[in-house]
C-alpha cells in the first residue's frame, strides 16, 4: 500500500476512484487537501496562502520491538506514511467534543452535518466541502439548532469549549501535546480522553493519544486475531500497549498511529 494517507479525521471524503479529500482550515486561509495515485495536493480556496497544511510522516519500522510479531508485520506492510496535521485547533476540539459516547460512523455523520449547516462551505477541484464553524458562531446557536442536527447532547461542551478557546487559544498552541492535554481538561465536559484526541489531532503526536480507545483495541485485534488480547472492559489494555514502548514515545506514537491507520483503511 504505497503511498498510504490516514483518513482517521471524519472530514475526509473517499471517491469512488480512490481519491481522499478535505477541507481544512489554516492561519491564513481554506485549503483543500486531496490524495490520489500521485501522491498530496493542497489548494487554496479561500483567503491567503501563507500558512499551507502540514503533514507528518510515520515509519512503521520505528514500532517497538516488543510488540507482538504479527501486529508489527501487519502494520509494517502499511510502509510509510502520512497524516494532515489538524492546522486548526479549534476543529480539533470540536471534532474529539462530537465523537463522545457515539460510534465512529455516527459520529463522522455528525460531524459533517455540523459543517455544512454551520460551517463555512467552500467550491473546489473535489465540488462542495466544509469546514467547521468558528466558536463564535458555536456560542450563537440556539438549542433548537444544536438538536436538528442531532448534537443536543453535545451543545454544553461544544459551548465551554467555545468560550474557552476565545479566551486561551494563543497559549494553547503554544503547548507541547502533552501540556495541551492537560489545559484542555480545564475545560468543563472535557474529559482526559476528548483532551489527548483532540491534542494529538492537532499535534500530530499520538504518542499522547487515549491508546485504549475502542478504534485501537479493535484493529489491533483485527490485525493480530490470535494474540490474548484484554477484554474490551479491562482496563490492562493501555498499559499493555504503553508498556511495550517504555519511554521512547516515537515508537509509541509510531505503534498507535499506525494501527489507526490501517484501520483508516480497513474501513
Amino acid at each position: 500500500m504505497a503511498g498510504v494517507l490516514t483518513t482517521d479525521h471524519p472530514a475526509w471524503h473517499t471517491h469512488e476512484n480512490g481519491t481522499c479529500a478535505r477541507t481544512v482550515r489554516t492561519k491564513s486561509g481554506i485549503w483543500v487537501v486531496s490524495h490520489d495515485g500521485d501522491g498530496l495536493h493542497v489548494e487554496c480556496v479561500q483567503g491567503a496562502e501563507d500558512v499551507k497544511p502540514v503533514f507528518v510522516t510515520t515509519d512503521p519500522a520505528m514500532m517497538p520491538a516488543a510488540a507482538p510479531a504479527a501486529l508489527r508485520a501487519g502494520l509494517e506492510e502499511l510502509g510509510v506514511f502520512q497524516r494532515l496535521a489538524n492546522p486548526w485547533l479549534w476543529d480539533a476540539i470540536s471534532t474529539a467534543i462530537l465523537r463522545q459516547v457515539v460510534r465512529a460512523d455516527q459520529a463522522r455523520k455528525l460531524y459533517r452535518a455540523w459543517c455544512r449547516r454551520f460551517g463555512t462551505v467552500v467550491q473546489g477541484s473535489f465540488g462542495e466541502l466544509a469546514v467547521a464553524p468558528a466558536p463564535a458562531d458555536v456560542l450563537a446557536l440556539s438549542d433548537e439548532e444544536f438538536a436538528s442536527i442531532g448534537a443536543k447532547f453535545h451543545r454544553s461542551a461544544l459551548r465551554a469549549a467555545a468560550a474557552d478557546y476565545q479566551q486561551n487559544h494563543t497559549e494553547w498552541e503554544r503547548l507541547d501535546a502533552a501540556d495541551l492535554v492537560t489545559a484542555l481538561t480545564g475545560i468543563p465536559r472535557i474529559g482526559p480522553w476528548t483532551a489527548a484526541a483532540a491534542a494529538a489531532d492537532f499535534s500530530g503526536d499520538f504518542s499522547i493519544y487515549p491508546h485504549d480507545d475502542l478504534a485501537v483495541r479493535t484493529w489491533a485485534a483485527q490485525i493480530d486475531p490470535a494474540y490474548p488480547w484484554p477484554d474490551k472492559k479491562d482496563k490492562a489494555f493501555g498499559p499493555l500497549w504503553t508498556g511495550w514502548a517504555d519511554t521512547d514515545s516515537t515508537a509509541l506514537h509510531t505503534l498507535t498511529l499506525s494501527t489507526l491507520t490501517w484501520g483508516s483503511h480497513a474501513r
